[in-house]
């Protein structure tokens, strides 16, 4: 496509973004060049699916479906002008702009350290580009802030592993938490082999299974290095219904006997199961701080004894002498699923505000973090048993409602009534969103890791493209 050029018309725009990462060029370089990375880079407040991808050199294209709102906008581009480990070149061949060409380059700064570019040049559709303008810079302003703060993150986590690259099973895979790990993982270079029901024909990373037949395939399931458990029902639901219930219950406590029996038979087990949990284990105990060494059988309701029975099921691949770790999850922050995605909504419209009693206590985890700690987990012997998944500064209702409207630049002081909640929800509302549990990560933090995101405000201002 040929740059628009007319000197009475001066479209085109250029911007330019440039960051140090700590790690070598080659390795960054490599990076990119992986489809996880692709995935990584992708901001979670934009819905991107990425339906094809050939690589980055010389006429490898790459297609993704974008959609906001009602509206999907299919973007097609072709890679050109390749420098193995110094820079490529993707330009729209179909999309959104009249004109688009974005160069990344990658120039060493030493042996252990380099800096990436992204240099664009695009031009808008000429009736909206007086409008747009200014939307469209603040736009890229926003994603490459946040493509740039993950590379960084990435590969500093990278540099610190030199291990091989591992062989990894992970259930879940197209749930929330799998749709971020798995990209991150096979961006490093490791292997993640996919658990699911209905396999594709010809792709060697998916494995069988089907916990309602207890049918698994359990050959593909040898010399693995860590098996990664995150499969499970949806909680969120207006109303529970039996039918609900026997789901949630099912999709955790039968699959995972499933999956610990087979493991457990293995001529050659993986060392370590992360199995997945919550801390709805812990009951509704209001501003009583809560590690690991907290009483986890006082917890009442139907979520606590889902979460205690779930547990409870793996011992048999704790038995088989695999290092079993709990992975008692909180609220986890995306705003692609969970309970940010169903609140951005209404604290979009200025109707938000605290949910139920405002000193309720909310433990919340940003999806980057618990990523990062499924890895951290995965490669430190020392962790097993039960080990909270939450930031280390859990925030009360009145607080997530007004740090959230604040991101947003909206008013956030319309409390949702606890009345009103059991009056719509029933019993869904009274566990999960009027139980208080202020969980603290006691286990993450002795173990030595560091979060990214210990403060609500700035994780969801990443999480949001609000700045930093």
């Amino acid at each position: 496509m040929t740059p628009p050029s007319s000197p009475a018309l001066p479209l085109l725009e250029t911007i330019s973004f440039s960051t140090r990462v700590e790690a070598p060029a080659k390795a960054v370089f490599a990076w990119h060049e992986r489809p996880g990375a692709f995935l990584r880079l992708a901001p979670p407040w934009m819905s991107v699916t990425l339906t094809h991808f050939d690589g980055i050199r010389d006429r490898d294209r790459a297609t993704v479906l974008l959609r906001r709102g009602p509206f999907r906008i299919r973007w097609e581009a072709e890679h050109q002008d390749y420098l193995s480990g110094r820079r490529f070149v993707d330009v729209q061949r179909r999309g959104p702009f009249r004109y688009w060409k974005h160069t990344h380059r990658v120039i060493p700064e030493g042996s252990d350290a380099c800096r990436l570019i992204d240099e664009i040049e695009y031009a808008l559709p000429c009736p909206g580009r007086v409008l747009a303008g200014t939307q469209v810079r603040r736009a890229l302003a926003a994603v490459f802030a946040y493509r740039h703060h993950v590379t960084r993150a990435d590969l500093a986590l990278y540099r610190h592993d030199d291990r091989r690259p591992l062989r990894i099973a992970l259930t879940g895979a197209s749930g929330l938490l799998g749709t971020h790990l798995v990209p991150f993982l096979t961006a490093a270079g490791h292997e993640v082999l996919r658990l699911v029901r209905t396999p594709s024909v010809n792709r060697s990373d998916e494995v069988y299974w089907n916990p309602r037949t207890g049918d698994i395939d359990a050959d593909r399931l040898e010399a693995l290095d860590a098996v990664v458990h995150l499969a499970g029902e949806n909680v969120f639901a207006v109303r529970w219904t039996p039918e609900k219930k026997r789901r949630i219950y099912d999709s955790r406590v039968v699959g995972t006997r499933l999956l610990c029996e087979t493991l457990a038979r293995s001529r050659r087990p993986p060392p370590v199961l992360l199995s997945a949990s919550g801390i709805g284990i812990y009951g509704d105990r209001g501003d009583t701080p809560l590690d690991e060494d907290a009483p986890s059988t006082s917890g009442n309701g139907f979520l606590a004894r889902v979460c205690r029975d779930w547990e409870s099921v793996t011992s048999p691949a704790a038995e088989a002498g695999i290092r079993v770790v709990h992975l008692r999850l909180g609220v986890v922050l995306s705003p692609r699923a969970g309970a940010l995605h169903h609140m951005l909504p209404v604290f979009r419209a200025g109707l938000g505000g605290p949910i139920g009693r405002g000193a309720r206590y909310l433990s919340w985890i940003s999806v980057d973090d618990v990523i990062y700690a499924l890895f951290h987990l995965i490669t430190t012997p020392s962790l097993q048993g039960p080990v909270n998944l939450t930031a280390p500064h859990p925030a009360s209702s009145a607080l997530f409602a007004r740090m959230l409207s604040g991101v947003l630049r909206r008013p956030g002081i319309l409390p949702i009534p606890p009345p009103v909640l059991r009056a719509v929800m029933g019993e869904a509302g009274e566990e999960i969103l009027l139980m208080s549990a202020r969980v603290l990560p006691g286990k993450l933090l002795r173990s030595g890791y560091s979060f990214h995101f210990p403060e609500l405000a700035p994780a969801l201002r990443h999480l949001l493209g609000r700045g930093a």
